[in-house]
């Protein structure tokens, strides 16, 4: 057993210095020798900063060598030392592209964003809308949601929605911006994933009988998502679910444009509709859904 000892409870007092007087000589010295230090530290401190365009070639070859993180640390440098620089415009855009390089897409949302605030007449504030909408597109597609997830359409499709929204206003803005291409082609698909959420949510409704309202949500796929996949599945059930509310001319309307425009989709079979069976998937009554199966 390790042994203790009791602590004194006599006050501890401080040991004094022996201070004697400075002389005036001593004094001078002294200060001569402080003021010499700090400006060989300033003269030393001075030589560490480079020149914006030295801060830039480095930057740039970092980029060409992959370095992105000595990249990153340069630019950052040529932005604080010279905000108001030649090179200061560029380097925040070269930042962007480090960022979105290092996986780093909030950054890239915040660095992009902060340009077009700053920056909305620069001939290259097209490339920061560009990168502000596929930084929120990769957002919206994590690791496990592109490879080891198949029920896409059940996730939350806002981020996927402001990315559209941002590549909108990348092609609106800046037609002729060299970006457009790539930012359609992911608005196309963006479209079709949109879609086929609000689909999920039709058939979810469906299934709990909220006809209504999943009539409602393919009404919105008819209005704001033509030409995509899903306005088949939205046609088939807008009939079901107006036939399933007794509003016979709206379901009759729903399945003359459903068989003249997909003629061969699953729920056709030789020109006669046939339903899903989304309605017959909970017959349970309400008492049996609230009590979880314990009452009806």
């Amino acid at each position: 057993m390790h042994s203790t000892t009791a602590l004194t409870s006599r006050p501890l007092t401080a040991r004094p210095f022996n201070v004697r007087p400075m002389s005036r000589i001593s004094a001078l010295v002294l200060i001569t020798v402080t003021f010499g230090l700090l400006s060989a530290c300033s003269s030393n401190s001075d030589k560490d900063i480079l020149s914006e365009q030295e801060y830039y070639r480095e930057a740039r070859e970092a980029i060409e060598d992959r370095s992105m993180i000595v990249a990153q640390d340069k630019l950052q440098r040529l932005e604080t030392h010279y905000p108001f620089g030649r090179y200061a415009e560029q380097a925040q855009l070269e930042l962007i592209y480090v960022h979105y390089q290092m996986g780093d897409m909030e950054e890239v949302l915040a660095q992009s964003e902060r340009f077009i605030r700053l920056h909305p007449l620069h001939p290259q504030v097209d490339y920061a809308y560009y990168m502000r909408g596929l930084a929120t597109y990769d957002m919206g597609f994590v690791f496990v949601e592109r490879y080891l997830s198949d029920d896409r359409e059940r996730r939350n499709p806002l981020p996927l929605q402001d990315a559209f929204d941002y590549f909108q206003q990348l092609t609106t803005r800046y037609p002729d911006s060299p970006y457009v291409l790539d930012a359609r082609a992911r608005m196309l698909y963006l479209r079709e994933r949109l879609a086929s959420y609000q689909i999920e949510v039709a058939s979810y409704y469906m299934k709990r009988h909220a006809y209504l309202a999943a009539a409602n949500r393919c009404q919105d796929v008819l209005v704001h998502y033509q030409k995509t996949q899903a306005v088949g599945d939205a046609l088939a059930i807008m009939t079901e679910a107006y036939r399933a509310l007794e509003l016979n001319d709206k379901a009759d309307d729903a399945l003359a444009i459903f068989k003249l425009n997909y003629p061969d989709h699953p729920q056709l079979a030789s020109g006669k509709f046939k339903k899903s069976g989304l309605a017959e998937v909970d017959r349970r009554s309400w008492i049996n859904v609230i009590t979880f199966g314990l009452i009806d």
